[in-house]
């Protein structure tokens, strides 16, 4: 192998472990982006459900204290593999969370404000669960 040929190989190499390490970090960065210890539980309304990669989304009215409707933007922690597996199918999320649907959801904000936030928990209006947000969901753990 020649010199040129040495360089080329080690810049493509170094290259291809540098922009991999940065989208694992960048993925990985859920769990420290919310801020569980200000979870809030309230009343909100399902705007939209999206069940894509790499994790499902749940954009809701929330009404707060005052009775303002505040929209929110909401990640859940599981993928949607992760949810397949414990029976939340694409299908069932259609039925269950379909626009205009009353529930009560349980948010960790995000850190850096606004109102998005990640979804620990989601019930319908008579309490019962429809939707956790995964292992540990609201512990901090």
């Amino acid at each position: 192998m020649t010199r040129t040929h040495y360089v080329m190989a080690s810049a493509l190499v170094l290259t291809t472990v540098l922009l991999a390490g940065a989208r694992v970090s960048a993925h990985h960065g859920t769990n420290i982006s919310y801020d569980r210890s200000k979870q809030f539980t309230a009343k909100a309304v399902v705007t939209e459900f999206k069940y894509v990669n790499p994790h499902a989304q749940l954009f809701a009215d929330v009404t707060d204290d005052k009775g303002a409707v505040v929209h929110w933007s909401l990640e859940l922690l599981p993928n949607p593999a992760q949810l397949i597996r414990n029976g939340w199918t694409r299908k069932k999320s259609v039925e269950a969370l379909a626009p205009g649907t009353k529930i009560v959801v349980t948010i960790a904000p995000s850190r850096a404000g606004g109102t998005t936030g990640l979804l620990l928990k989601v019930t319908d209006e008579k309490g019962e669960e429809l939707l956790n947000g995964g292992p540990n969901a609201g512990t901090g753990a």
